[in-house]
């Protein structure tokens, strides 16, 4: 299993930003995915997930209304657009596949 994100950045706050996570190793369209993130000198949460074969989501909500997480699974790649962001998404952003396998993380900063 091998988990790749990707399109962190800098942005200014109101800004946006995508995300992708592209996966390997496993039948992608099986599997529920999410991202989360951790912020300096916090626990890591959950900000987003989407299920399997219907495409479900939830959300944190604290996200809510200005991330959308979606799937295509002819690309094995799972996104996370991110809108009007504010300084508090400052993060690392992980992508995650149950049950316990993660990527990289890609760093987002968002600043003036």
């Amino acid at each position: 299993v091998q988990l790749v994100e990707s399109g962190g950045g800098l942005v200014q706050p109101g800004g946006s930003l995508r995300l992708s996570c592209t996966a390997s190793g496993f039948t992608f369209s099986f599997y529920d995915m999410s991202w989360y993130r951790q912020a300096p000198g916090k626990e890591r949460e959950l900000v987003a997930a989407v299920k399997s074969l219907g495409g479900i989501t939830n959300y944190a909500d604290s996200v809510k209304g200005r991330f959308t997480i979606s799937r295509e699974d002819s690309k094995n790649t799972v996104y996370l657009q991110m809108n009007n962001l504010k300084p508090e998404d400052t993060a690392v952003y992980y992508c995650r596949r149950p049950p316990n396998y993660w990527g990289q993380g890609t760093q987002v900063t968002v600043s003036s």
